[in-house]
Order: C-alpha cells, then sequence, then structure tokens
C-alpha cells in the first residue's frame, strides 16, 4: 500500500537492502514504495549505516504517539529550515553519493564531499560534519585525510583557528591537473621498465606504448583543464563561508 504507513518487515527488508549496499531505489521497488519514503526512513532513523528496523520502528511509532496521529503521515513531505524538501535533498545526496562510489571514492568520503557539495556554504568544520552524518569525528578526519591526498577539499582555518573544509570553484581543476600529474607518475614508471627489460622485447614494446598513451592524455587532459578554467567561475563568484 504506498503511501501507508512502513510495516516492521518492511523496515527489515530495508535493513536488509542497506546491508547488501543496494541502491534506495532498489529498496523501494523491492517494496513497491516511492524511493523518497525509503530515503526519508533511512535519513530520520541513523542514516544507512546505522539505521536498524527495530529501533526505528519504535521510534516512529513513538513520534506518532507524541503527535496524537496515525504514523502514515511519514509518507508527507518533510521540510528544512532553508525550505527545501527534506525527502528529495536526502535522495538526491544518496544519488550523489553513489555516482562518486561508482568512480572509486569509498563510500564516507563520498558522503562528506556530497555534505559539503550541497552545503550552500561549501564549507563545514569537522564537528559539523559528523553532528549531519552522525558519525564520529574519528571517521569524517579519516575521510577528510583520503579526500585531501585526491586533491578533492582543501583546508582554510579561521580566526577561532578552527578548520574548515571547503569545496569550491576550482575543486574539478584541482582534482584533473592532480589525475594528470599521476599519469605523469605512472609514464615515468612504465618507461624505467623499457630500460629495466630491455629494448625491442615485447614486455618493453608493451610498457612504451602505454607509456606514449599516458603521455598523450595527460598533456591533453592539462590543456582541456586550463582551456575549460573558466566555466568554473561563469555561475558566480562562488564565495565559501564558515559552516
Amino acid at each position: 500500500m504506498p503511501g501507508g504507513r512502513l510495516t516492521q518487515e518492511e523496515r527489515r527488508r530495508i535493513a536488509l537492502g542497506l546491508a547488501e549496499s543496494l541502491p534506495y531505489a532498489e529498496i523501494a521497488r523491492g517494496l513497491g514504495r516511492p524511493t523518497s519514503t525509503v530515503t526519508r526512513e533511512v535519513m530520520r532513523n541513523g542514516g544507512p549505516t546505522a539505521y536498524r528496523a527495530d529501533l526505528a520502528h519504535r521510534a516512529t511509532e513513538r513520534r506518532a504517539h507524541r503527535r496524537g496521529t496515525p504514523a502514515s503521515r511519514d509518507a508527507e513531505p518533510a521540510s528544512r529550515p532553508d525550505g527545501r524538501e527534506a525527502g528529495a535533498v536526502a535522495e538526491y545526496e544518496e544519488t550523489f553519493i553513489a555516482v562518486l562510489m561508482a568512480s572509486g571514492l569509498p563510500r564516507m568520503p563520498a558522503r562528506v564531499l556530497t555534505c559539503l557539495f550541497v552545503t550552500d556554504a561549501g564549507s563545514l568544520t569537522a564537528s559539523r560534519l559528523a553532528r549531519r552524518l552522525e558519525v564520529s569525528p574519528a571517521t569524517i578526519s579519516k575521510a577528510i585525510a583520503f579526500l585531501e591526498s585526491q586533491s578533492l577539499v582543501r583546508r582554510e582555518r579561521d580566526e577561532r583557528r578552527r578548520d574548515h573544509y571547503v569545496v569550491d570553484n576550482d575543486l574539478f581543476y584541482q582534482s584533473t591537473i592532480a589525475s594528470a600529474r599521476a599519469n605523469d607518475r605512472l609514464v615515468e614508471t612504465a618507461r624505467r621498465g623499457v630500460a629495466v627489460l630491455g629494448p625491442d622485447t615485447p614486455a618493453a614494446n608493451r610498457l612504451e606504448n602505454a607509456a606514449r598513451f599516458l603521455d598523450f592524455i595527460s598533456e591533453s587532459i592539462t590543456r582541456a583543464a586550463e582551456q575549460a578554467r573558466e566555466v568554473l567561475h561563469a555561475g558566480g563568484s562562488g564565495a565559501t563561508g564558515a559552516g
């Protein structure tokens, strides 16, 4: 019964789907529910890493009791202080996280990066990230260390000596250039192998061809990034603020 109250069995199936790392949309299809219903249910009850079916069911019952209204109100859109529809934002965040993970990011760095992207300021402290994502500061620290190593975030310190983690208009340029530099290291290593394995051998030829290909790709990426950099600033100043 789409739009009706989630049953305890449905919540258990949601928990099983999360344990198998299924996308919200796939879990929702299995239940015959809108994706937004599953997204709101999970985000309201600890998020994908902390969701527990029995706890979620009891929490929903308590909320319904306090309101004195049927728990089926879970199906109504919830709004955020910024006026955006909470379920739609949460669903978009999960989609963004899934795309980042498909590109190679681990889940927690993908969650942190998504959180920074959808925050209007583009900047949050570690403590605010921990509260928003409902994880420990240590977990945030590890995720940030990974993102910094990939040039995906940068760190700024405010007048109170608090670190803020920032995404801005140069993010994609910086990460693209970092990717090109990583290719350069592969080129250097491949050509070193040519000397070790001996010229005119099949293995050396294979490495030389790989080096030429990667060298061409690296030069093309760098040239394109420099030419396209102005696009990153075409839509506004992209100013960041304290989070």
